[in-house]
């Protein structure tokens, strides 16, 4: 049985009908933009129509922090750890989010609802340290006003009736 992920990845591989390796990145970005992230079956889809190794396009997908392995979560963190960040206290706030969501950079929460990644930097030096939730930017976060803002999502989770 054919699912819609699969179908949806044939669909993209359809439009790459003579790619070769040199269209691996291309592929990768218009399935991670279709499907949210690489899945294993993707990787598979991919290695197979490509010829390419799964070992290969893991290897080249890890290289590029573009791309992910797992859904992001309803709240996605992005905590940035340049240098600006980093000199003004981003490892404080990266060690109390990995704590307090339980969570590796890279990871989804297993209810789905929290997802967490780390950039090289945000382009927002003068407000470090930054972390971005769905789009939205918070400046000069120290790791308690990162904890409210977790909270913050998970009152609303509660106040939809999903928690």
């Amino acid at each position: 049985m054919i699912d819609n992920c699969e179908t949806d990845i044939e669909a993209i591989l359809a439009r790459h009908p003579a790619a070769g390796r040199e269209a691996l990145i291309p592929v990768l970005q218009e399935i991670q933009e279709s499907q949210g992230y690489l899945s294993r079956q993707a990787v598979s889809l991919v290695g197979r129509r490509l010829k390419l190794p799964a070992s290969k396009i893991f290897g080249v997908a890890t290289f590029y922090n573009q791309f992910r392995f797992a859904p992001k979560g309803k709240y996605h963190f992005t905590i940035c750890r340049g240098t600006a960040c980093h000199v003004k206290g981003s490892e404080k706030v990266l060690d109390m989010v990995t704590k307090q969501l339980k969570l590796k950079p890279g990871q989804t929460s297993r209810d789905k609802l929290f997802s967490l990644e780390i950039v090289a930097c945000m382009g927002a030096c003068g407000l470090a340290p930054v972390v971005n939730v769905n789009g939205e930017f918070y400046a000069k976060v120290t790791p308690a006003r990162l904890g409210r803002i977790i909270q913050d999502c998970r009152q609303k989770e509660v106040a939809n009736g999903k928690r």
